[in-house]
């Protein structure tokens, strides 16, 4: 007999014999034998383990304006679904104080459900959705109610990911983004790395497809500027107060303050650009 044949006629003989086990009970193989239907740990469905060099829980647990500036020159990293990791430098941060700030979600104490996660552990994602389209992404940090906002990134890694996302959310003929457009805005951020509403209430220290890095040459006090934050001109004093911190002379900030640094750096605390 040909071997096809042969092989034909021995497929045949396995699927009319009633002793060759059902699909059903293929997959029971990977039950427990006392009965509990709960399938057993696998090697091919484990939780992948991030980068040993992650920020951890330490690092989150400081009061929000120390947090705010402690994230600038750490590297945020974001894991796609097809495995493609983004990285972006942290390069201007907001800092929202809790109940007493009258900008912040949580002004009064007021806890919500959409709020939720500002009230968490330090190091949960706070994300929320403005304008009914667009997203940002918040940190929470020591302080009821206090959370770091990511105002903007400069990409490292995955320029061409980022780009592609960019691109998904943007209408009509478009001109091709530069660099520096990817990530230079809290919503412009979270369309380059993919990040929505499902991201709320993420732990940064144990999510395996968002996490933090330490940066390389991190920023001294010179090199950071202390500034008024973005879009809360309705709130009386608290729109004055140097909340934003952003890296002087990096491209990538979304909104410079020129009169600020030359006023820095006529105390003496920055040099002339």
């Amino acid at each position: 007999m040909p071997r096809k044949r042969k092989l034909l006629a021995q497929l045949s003989a396995l699927q009319s014999n009633s002793s060759f086990p059902p699909f059903d009970a293929l997959v029971n193989l990977n039950t427990a034998s006392d009965g509990d239907s709960a399938p057993k740990s696998s090697k091919y469905f484990a939780v992948e383990k991030k980068n040993s060099s992650q920020l951890e829980a330490d690092f989150f647990n400081q009061p929000c304006i120390s947090l705010a500036k402690s994230f600038l020159g750490q590297i945020l990293v974001r894991k796609l679904p097809d495995g493609r990791e983004l990285w972006g430098r942290i390069v201007e941060t907001e800092a929202y104080l809790g109940g007493e700030d009258e900008a912040s979600h949580s002004k009064g104490g007021k806890q919500t459900q959409r709020n939720a996660a500002m009230f968490m552990k330090p190091g949960t994602l706070y994300v929320y959705q403005i304008y009914g389209i667009y997203f940002c992404v918040n940190v929470s940090s020591q302080g009821e109610g206090a959370a770091v906002l990511l105002r903007s990134l400069e990409p490292l890694q995955g320029l061409d990911a980022m780009r592609e996302l960019r691109n998904a959310s943007r209408k009509g003929p478009t001109k091709p983004l530069k660099d520096w457009q990817l990530c230079n805005g809290p919503s412009k951020l979270c369309q380059a790395l993919g990040i929505d509403k499902a991201f709320d209430q993420r732990d940064l220290t144990q999510d395996a497809a968002i996490w933090m890095i330490p940066g390389h040459d991190l920023p001294g006090e010179q090199d950071v500027v202390a500034t008024t934050r973005i879009g809360i001109g309705n709130t009386g004093e608290w729109a004055q107060k140097p909340l934003r911190f952003y890296l002087r002379g990096n491209k990538f900030v979304s909104v410079v303050d020129k009169k600020m640094e030359r006023e820095m750096a006529a105390m003496g605390q920055i040099s002339c650009s």
